[in-house]
């Protein structure tokens, strides 16, 4: 796996293209390469749990109170939280001992954006 992050702008870009609704216009190939990362960083119950137990907080979360809320281990939290901050999806701070996390609201925003489809609500 690459250390790499998908960047996704406040504008709504991925990889340099408008990011609009799936029914507005297809993705390039780029885009698409790009906002599979995002998913595919979602498609997991513990990252999807992680990144819900983030955003929920008032601003950010520390790590150690994300290790609590599962029965899993230290280094395999860590790794999960990895594949999110490599995705875009979080940001991250060390402060000391302990590593504090925060949402990327732009990049949900993004995702949420291109699944958007106006009307059917």
């Amino acid at each position: 796996m690459s250390n790499q992050r998908t960047e996704l702008d406040v504008a709504g870009t991925v990889g340099g293209g408008c990011c609009s609704p799936l029914v507005a216009a297809p993705l390039n190939p780029e885009q698409a390469v790009d906002l599979a990362k995002v998913f595919k960083a979602l498609g997991d119950p513990v990252r999807l749990r992680l990144l819900s137990l983030i955003t929920s907080a008032e601003g950010e979360s520390c790590v150690c109170d994300l290790t609590s809320a599962f029965d899993l281990t230290g280094p395999t939290i860590s790794h999960h939280l990895k594949v999110l901050r490599e995705a875009g999806l979080v940001d991250s701070e060390r402060r000391g001992t302990w590593v504090y996390y925060r949402p990327r609201p732009d990049t949900l925003g993004q995702a949420s954006t291109v699944l958007a489809t106006p009307g059917l609500a």
